[in-house]
C-alpha cells in the first residue's frame, strides 16, 4: 500500500501540535515540504543528480538517485531521468521530509500588543523568521501557532543566538515607517552583554571597520592603515560601551551600536580584550583566563538559560499532547530521529541581550535576562 503523504507549503500556518518538547528543547514534528529553486547559469549542464549531490551534501548520492526516480525531485513539474541535463532558469522542486533543528524550549513572551505593533522577548537560539532549515521554530512561526498573531513584519532582526527585544509591525505600512526611521539614523539601540574581566569604568567608543566572511560565518575587526595603498575590506563600524557593573571576573556592559554590521558588538568587545563570556566563536586564549571564568557558550549558558523560568516561559500545556509518535518516512535520511542528523541539541544562548529600542516619539523595552545578575 502506498504511503499517504500530505504536503505543506508556506500557506500552511504552524499549529501548537506541530511542536514536541523534550529535555529543554523545542522540536518540530517532521513534515513534508516542497523546496523550489531555479537553475543558475553555473548549475546548467550538470545532471540533476550531480547537481544535488554537489550543492546539497547533507544527503548521500544514492538518496538523490532514488528521489529523482520516484518523482520527489522534479524539473519544471515533471519527472525526469537521473541523466537529465539541467538548463538555465528551469524550476527544480525537491519534495522532502523536513526535520527542523532543535531550539531552546521557551515561549516567545509577548511584552506589548498595540493595534499596529507587537513587541516580544525573543528567546536565544530561535531565528526571527523562516530561513535555512527553520520555518516553524521561528519567532514568527511560534507567535502564529501559540498566540494567534499573524501577519507580522519584523522591524529589525536579532542573530539566532541573541535574545531580547524584538519589534514586529502588524501592517506593511507600519513596517515601512520603522524602516525609514532606522535607515535615517533616528533609532537608538541598546544591548547588554556579560563579558570576560573588568571592563573599563569610563565610556569606551570603538570605531573599527568590520569585515564579515560569509563562508566562515564570522567577522573580523580591521584597523585602518594610513600607510597602506590597499583599501580595507571591512565596513565602517562604531559602538559605544558603558560598564554597568563588575564582580572582578565578569562585567555587565551596556552596548550601543551606532552602525549595524554583522556580529558588530561581539567583534568590538573581542577587539577591546573583553569578549562575551560564553561566545565560543570569538573567545580567544589572548585576554581570557579560563580559571577566572572564561567558558564556552555550551557550558556557561547551560547554567542559566535552562533555569531562568523567571524571564522565559516554556509552554508546558502542549507537552502532553506532543508525546505522540510521528510518521517515519522510509526514504528520509534523518528519520527516525526528530532533529536532523548533525544537530546534537546542546546549543545554548549567547550572553547578549537586546534591552531597548527608541525612536521619534516611541520607546520599547525588554526585561533583563537571568544571567545579567552579577554574583
Amino acid at each position: 500500500m502506498a504511503m499517504e503523504i500530505v504536503w505543506q507549503t508556506p500557506a500552511n500556518p504552524p499549529e501548537p501540535q506541530d511542536y514536541i518538547f523534550r529535555n529543554g528543547r523545542r522540536l518540530v514534528r517532521p513534515y513534508y515540504f516542497e523546496f523550489i529553486s531555479h537553475v543558475k547559469n553555473r548549475w546548467a549542464g550538470k545532471t540533476v543528480v550531480d547537481f544535488f549531490a554537489h550543492e546539497f551534501k547533507g544527503r548521500p548520492y544514492d538518496y538523490y538517485v532514488s528521489a529523482v526516480n520516484c518523482g520527489r525531485i522534479r524539473v519544471d513539474g515533471e519527472m525526469v531521468p537521473v541523466s537529465y541535463i539541467l538548463k538555465p532558469s528551469q524550476k527544480i522542486s525537491h519534495f522532502l521530509h523536513r526535520h527542523e533543528p532543535p531550539v531552546l524550549a521557551f515561549d516567545v513572551s509577548v511584552i506589548l500588543q498595540e493595534p499596529d505593533v507587537v513587541t516580544v522577548c525573543k528567546p536565544p537560539t530561535v531565528p526571527v523568521h523562516p530561513c535555512g532549515q527553520y520555518r516553524k521554530s521561528t519567532v514568527v512561526g511560534i507567535l502564529q501557532a501559540e498566540h494567534g498573531l499573524a501577519p507580522l513584519f519584523p522591524v529589525h532582526r536579532l542573530d539566532r543566538l541573541v535574545s531580547g527585544l524584538l519589534i514586529l509591525a502588524r501592517t506593511s505600512s507600519k513596517a515601512e515607517i520603522f524602516r525609514q526611521q532606522i535607515e535615517g539614523g533616528m533609532v537608538k539601540k541598546q544591548y547588554i552583554a556579560k563579558v570576560i574581566g573588568i571592563f573599563p569604568e569610563n565610556e569606551v567608543v570603538i570605531n573599527v571597520n568590520i569585515d564579515y566572511n560569509a563562508r566562515e560565518g564570522r567577522s573580523t575587526a580591521e584597523e585602518g592603515n594610513p600607510c597602506s595603498d590597499s583599501p580595507s575590506k571591512g565596513k565602517p563600524a562604531s559602538t559605544k560601551f558603558t560598564r554597568i557593573g563588575t564582580n572582578g571576573r565578569h562585567s555587565l556592559v551596556l552596548c550601543e551600536p551606532i552602525t549595524g554590521r554583522t556580529h558588530q558588538i561581539r567583534v568590538h568587545l573581542q577587539y577591546v580584550g573583553h569578549p562575551i563570556a560564553n561566545d565560543s566563536l570569538y573567545l580567544s586564549e589572548q585576554g581570557v583566563n579560563r580559571s577566572s571564568g572564561g567558558t564556552t557558550a555550551d557550558r556557561a549558558a547551560a547554567n542559566s538559560c535552562l533555569n531562568s523560568e523567571a524571564d522565559l516561559v516554556c509552554p508546558r500545556e502542549y507537552e502532553e499532547e506532543c508525546r505522540e509518535d510521528f510518521s517515519i518516512d522510509p526514504m528520509c535520511t534523518h528519520c527516525p530521529g526528530l532533529a536532523p542528523k548533525g544537530y546534537g541539541g546542546d546549543e545554548e544562548g549567547l550572553w547578549l541581550h537586546c534591552v531597548r529600542y527608541s525612536g521619534p516619539g516611541w520607546v520599547y523595552e525588554c526585561p533583563y535576562p537571568h544571567w545579567a545578575i552579577l554574583l
